[in-house]
Parts: C-alpha cells; structure tokens; sequence
C-alpha cells in the first residue's frame, strides 16, 4: 500500500492575549498530527487597548518569543508556515512598524488578518471536532466566537449559514473599556452586564425569528470555565456546559478579583482577567436561546491554521464545505439587499460557464473563481440604495461588508468586479482601482469582462438561455447561445461589451444565436 505523503508544517497565532505556536504533521487526507504545541503570554492587546499603539518593550519581548519559536521549527525542519495576528495588532495604530520589526529580527512574515478570516480558521478546526455539525445546523445553531476585541456570532438553520455578525465587544476589550469603573464599584459583574446589553439589545429580537436548539462556544476562555465548573466533579462531559453550570461559575467569579482567581486556581493574570466579562458573555448569549447548554469543542485558531494549510498544500475533499458556508453566507447577504435572486442567480451560473471555457486563455484557479462567483451574486446589492449608478454603490457595499474567510485585499478585488459589472470600465483615476496592486487590477479586469457578458445575457430578465458554448480559436471566441423568447435585447447589450472584452484577452467575441 502506497504511503500516505506527510508534510510538517506550523501555525503561529500572534494572539491578544497570548503568543502561540503548534508545529505538525499533515497528511493528504487533511488530518493533523500536532508533534509541539507552545505558548506564552503577550501584554500587546493590553497596550493596544489602553493606548492605541504597542510600547516598545512590548515589541520587543514579541520579538524575543517569536525568534525562539522560528529556532524551534529549524530544529523539527519546518519548510511551510502561517503566521497570523489578530485583534491586538490589527488594532494598533503602529502595527506596520511592529510587523516590520518581526520580520528584521526573526525571519517570520505574519499575516494580519480580519475578524471573519480569524474565525474562518476557526470553523475548519470545529469542523474535525463535532461529528454532528450538520445535524445540529438543521435543526437551528448558534455559533458563538468571542475574541479579545470582539464577538463574532453565526446562525444556521436548514443546513446552511443564514446569517453573521461582528461586535467590537471581546472580553479582554470589555475588561479594558471598564476599567476605571472597577475601581469605584463592588458591583463591577452589573456594570459589565449593563454595558453588553447596550451593545447587544437586538439579541432577543433575533430569537423571536428563529429558535436556537444548539449553542456552540469558541474561544473567551470557555475551556477554563468549564474546568471551573467541574473542579468538583471527578467524571463530567468535558465539552458541553449546561445552562447550571453556567451559572454556578458566574457566581463564583463576579465576586472575585483577578488576585483572588489567580491564587486560587493557579492561572496567569492575562487568563484570569478575562474570565468573569467571558462567563457574562455566554451567560448573555445562552439565555437568548433555548438550548440546554454550550458545545465547547476546545479548538484554537492555531489548530484551523493547519487545516487550512493541509487543504493549501493536499488541495484535500472538504475544502468544499467550507466554499459552500461561504456561497450560503454570500446569497444571504443577497437577500438582506432584496436583489432579484432568479436574475444573479442565472448571471452567476452564465459566468462561472464562461470562466471555466476560458481557463486555458486566463489560467486562474478556484480563488479566483470564487471571487467572479460572490461577486456574480452580489452585483446588483447596489439597487438597494439606488437605481441610478448603482454599480458604484454595489461596489461600496460590499467593500463594506465582511465575508467568511476573506481577506481585506479579496473583498476589494470582489468589490472592483461587481463596480464594472454594467457600463462602467475601469480607470487609473478610480480610487478603488487604483488601490489595487498591478496583478489585481488585471484579474479584476478579466473576471469583470466576464461579468460583464454573463449580465448583458440576461439584461431583460425575461430570455431564458438553455445552453451557452465556448469555441476560442485563432483570435477569435464564438459564443454559442441557445435561447428561448426575445434575444433582440440581449444581442444588443452583447454587443456594448464587445470592446472591453476584447481589449482584455486579446480575442474578438462572436456570438451565435439559436432560438
């Protein structure tokens, strides 16, 4: 039997709070086999949180921790790497100076990544770890991320992701933001929950639509409330806290400092600040449903970081249930927008046709497909605001959205495919284009030609093409459509975009016509 290839790889996550590295075995199937898992503690959120900026000794003593982990992946021969940061640089107003000082001083590129990237790794790690996710997706889900400097909550229901949002609300922000407070008042668990209602007050609304029979918990420190939890129970369900439990914890800690915490139960500072404002928040987020409890899968970001690197470098089969959360978050947004389901759909389906003829004319691969894809159904959202010109404003929006597992630089690249899906070409002088590196601004180019055509097919909603053809030959590409009722609208749109096609690729369009 042939073996299985193996690679070992590593992720870093340059976290708030923490610092920490897994190095691992990954397998062509996508399992991970992790051979070290090391961490240490960061003061770079706390100073990005009080000051806006990360002090210099900070910087430093990142630095130092990162050159030891780059030592320690020379020693197990690690060729590949991620190295991502998330709330705590991202937020800071010198993080550009920071990040070149990691470079200069230990050899490492860290990446900056948004929230939904962050919990996009996140969801790959949870997905290897809860074997029923589709069942409890079915039957109503909500999925709950909190971070330092944020929150990031999720709703399935039927299967699918329905909806996403982001709150500038983590617990180490919250402990951070109140601070002050703390120090007149005993009642400093009230405070805090006083302020998340002021933050949150839309949740019960959100219950009232949908019902939720499963929660599940990421991050905020939820491992070490649950072992709180069970301190006293020598046999317990190490991945789901019940509502009871729940509570007792909360009662524990709203009336215990972080110097209590700590001597009592042998934690670092940086953990125990961050528990009691944690446990309000999942307390919060639980009473809005009607689930038993919280899931805790206990994964990390760390851990979705190599499953993203195994699907990179394996191309492995479930890559595709994560391409499916992110169609279904992306129609949902749709919909949140009232744009004309049947129209982008058919669009959608007419460019993804055009992109895979033209493969060996533009040779770009399933990223890029993706982004014609989200921006095929989100051309229209523009509408929304208004009629007149409202490719600029598709454009605008989505660039003011989040979508899982996108980059700042890909929802740019989407949102300059959508502003050019209609009469408006791209220019050196537009702000948005412009922004672009020169690789982008030609894919944004190429995948807005095909737009472009795929709209124009169906400008007056009312043709239906049943089949459409690719024949690229010589200088030329024959467009062979198959239709039923009117094609005169839709050959004379055709014909508008001939130029800008045509300019792009270097070949003339000709479109043949059977009704």
């Amino acid at each position: 039997m042939k073996k299985s290839p193996r690679q070992t790889v590593a992720a870093i996550d340059v976290g708030t709070n923490f610092v920490s590295m897994m190095i691992a075995e990954i397998t062509a199937e996508g399992a991970i086999h992790p051979l070290e898992d090391v961490w240490k503690p960061t003061q770079i959120g706390r100073d990005t949180f009080a000051s806006g900026q990360i002090g210099s000794s900070s910087a430093q003593e990142l630095c130092g921790t990162l050159k030891s982990f780059a030592q320690l992946m020379k020693d197990y021969r690690v060729k590949h790497y991620h190295a991502v940061a998330t709330t705590g640089i991202r937020e800071a107003s010198n993080r550009e100076y920071v990040l070149d000082q990691i470079c200069q001083r230990t050899g490492l590129k860290v990446e900056v990544i948004n929230n939904l990237q962050e919990r996009f790794y996140e969801f790959k790690s949870m997905r290897d770890s809860i074997c029923d996710l589709h069942t409890m997706s079915e039957d109503g889900l909500l999925l709950v991320s909190l971070g330092m400097g944020g929150l990031e909550i999720f709703v399935y229901n039927h299967g699918c992701l329905q909806f996403t949002d982001y709150v500038k609300i983590g617990s180490l922000r919250l402990r951070e933001l109140l601070a002050d407070l703390e120090r007149v008042t005993l009642e400093f668990s009230a405070v805090i929950e006083e302020f998340l209602e002021s933050k949150i007050y839309w949740l019960d609304s959100l219950r009232q639509s949908k019902d939720f029979k499963y929660v599940i918990g990421l991050g905020g420190e939820l491992t070490s409330i649950l072992k709180l939890g069970h301190a006293d129970q020598l046999s317990s369900d190490r991945h789901f806290l019940d509502r009871a439990t729940l509570e007792k914890v909360y009662a524990l800690l709203k009336n215990m400092t972080p110097d209590t915490i700590i001597g009592r139960y042998q934690l670092h500072r940086n953990e125990a600040e961050i528990l009691l404002p944690s446990a309000i928040i999942f307390r919060r987020f639980l009473r809005a449903t009607g689930a038993a409890g919280i899931q805790v899968p206990q994964v990390s970001l760390r851990h979705g970081v190599l499953a993203n690197l195994a699907d990179e470098r394996f191309d492995t089969s479930r890559k595709q249930e994560y391409i499916n959360d992110i169609i279904s978050s992306v129609r949902y947004l749709g919909r949140k927008f009232g744009t004309d389901e049947t129209h982008s759909g058919k669009v959608e389906d007419m460019a993804l046709r055009i992109f895979d003829y033209l493969k060996p004319v533009h040779h770009y691969r399933e990223r890029e497909r993706l982004y014609l894809q989200v921006a095929s159904i989100l051309h229209d959202v523009g509408k929304y605001i208004s009629s007149d010109g409202h490719e600029l404003q598709s454009g605008n929006i989505i660039r003011s959205q989040q979508i899982l597992g996108f980059a700042n630089r890909e929802l740019a690249v989407v949102a300059n495919i959508a502003r050019y899906h209609s009469q408006v070409l791209p220019e050196r002088w537009h702000d948005n284009y412009h922004s672009l590196d020169r690789e982008d601004q030609i894919m944004v180019s190429k995948l807005a030609a095909i737009l472009k055509i795929a709209n124009a097919l169906n400008i007056s909603h009312h043709s239906t093409i049943e089949q459409i053809d690719l024949d690229v030959s010589g200088t030329e590409v024959v467009f062979k459509v198959k239709s039923k009722g009117d094609f005169l609208l839709e050959g004379w749109s055709f014909s508008a975009h001939l130029d800008f096609f045509a300019e792009v690729y270097g070949l003339k369009p000709i479109i043949k016509h059977k009704g």
